[in-house]
């Protein structure tokens, strides 16, 4: 029986490919959207996962994700070091300067100044030079993407197109003179922007006169200190907000969850696949069963129960939902492979295998259901009609 079930769903090609098409549409969609979303959300706190070595990062109370930036007096990561249990305790300015390049064009960049003495939160993959380079005259380090995407420098032919700016070359931020002395690969982020990274104190210089330019307090605990104690220690002697690095992660997250309209785009995105998937596969199911009633009746006067043909249809929806979800998981890997290293956010987790699978299985008990109660109520004196 399960033998002719699956001749009577290859019989007809051209159903049997509308089947399997609009499954993998729906598997494609299923799985690529939700990619694109965790790869985006991953990218609102990217920073935070790149500056490993701090166990708590400090700031101000009213700090609402990691790009927020409300500074602080130089005099609070004095009062850091001194709460029990911090083994050391490190400054970090990161804001938002404008950059000259040598062929006049401005571009916006995130400027990162790390403590002059131990460098910490620099970015973990250097390409060219040596973070140490930063003691050096000027030194920035400026990141890969950065550079290929923004910062360009013009072509020493005549009428050549501008070139990525390479180690040695210079650039004005906020009218100070930086010497490009590395190239660093890290995760990129939400904002998009080039990130410029320095010592603390040339950061400082850089950016406009304030009162307050300190941004974050990178902690790092004594060993078989709790955090969680730690955290609370420091906001109870020092009034500012202390995060584990999971926890502003966390609190970055739930920010943009909560206050962007990007979970329901992508969540209409994904409805919108499920239901068009869910309509052709559905319609083209049972429209593939009216075709063969006749001989699901053959079936019912040689004496087949109605158990087994129910077997047969949700064999046969099962081949074809296995085939498009195959399919659209497939055509999904290979859509994240060939943008791996491009500008488009994309993350692809075991979880959304899952996730589209269970949404296939809908789709495919929809479509098997409608067809059964056809099969079940039909008559086997159908096949005598003419």
């Amino acid at each position: 029986m399960y033998h002719i079930a699956l001749k009577m769903l290859t019989g007809d090609r051209g159903k049997y490919l509308g089947i399997i098409m609009g499954l993998t549409f729906a598997s494609l969609i299923m799985t690529q959207q939700p990619a694109i979303f965790l790869g985006l959300m991953t990218r609102t706190y990217s920073f935070i996962t790149d500056v490993s070595l701090p166990d708590i990062w400090v700031m101000d109370s009213k700090v609402q994700f990691v790009d927020d930036i409300k500074p602080l007096q130089d005099t609070e990561l004095y009062r850091v070091r001194g709460v029990s249990g911090v083994e050391w305790a490190t400054p970090m300015y990161k804001g938002l300067l404008r950059a000259r390049l040598a062929n006049g064009t401005f571009q916006s960049c995130f400027v990162v100044g790390l403590d002059d003495a131990t460098l910490i939160g620099g970015p973990p993959i250097m390409l060219e030079g040596n973070i140490e380079d930063l003691r050096r005259s000027d030194g920035v380090i400026v990141d890969i993407d950065g550079v290929r995407d923004k910062l360009t420098r013009p072509s020493r032919e005549p009428g050549g197109k501008s070139v990525p700016i390479k180690v040695g070359d210079s650039l004005e931020v906020n009218d100070h003179r930086a010497v490009v002395v590395g190239i660093a690969k890290i995760s990129r982020t939400f904002q998009a922007q080039p990130i410029i990274y320095t010592t603390y104190s040339r950061a400082k210089s850089y950016a406009p006169r304030e009162r307050k330019l300190l941004s974050f307090i990178l902690v790092k605990a004594k060993s078989g200190q709790d955090f969680s104690m730690l955290t609370r220690r420091i906001r109870e002697s020092t009034g500012l907000a202390a995060y584990t690095r999971q926890e502003f992660m966390d609190l970055t997250y739930d920010y943009f969850m909560k206050n962007t309209g990007i979970p329901i785009n992508f969540g209409i995105s994904v409805l919108l696949g499920f239901m068009v998937g869910a309509a052709i596969a559905g319609q083209t199911f049972y429209n593939f069963t009216l075709d063969n009633l006749r001989q699901f009746g053959v079936l019912k006067a040689m004496g087949t129960s109605n158990r087994t043909l129910l077997k047969m249809i949700l064999l046969q929806a099962i081949l074809v939902g296995s085939i498009g979800y195959g399919l659209g998981v497939g055509s999904t890997a290979l859509f994240g492979y060939f943008m791996h290293d491009t500008i488009l956010a994309f993350k692809f987790t075991w979880q959304l295998l899952i996730f589209s699978g269970v949404g296939i299985g809908l789709i495919c008990i929809f479509a098997a259901v409608i067809s059964i109660l056809k099969v079940i109520r039909l008559e086997p004196a159908v096949v005598f009609k003419s």
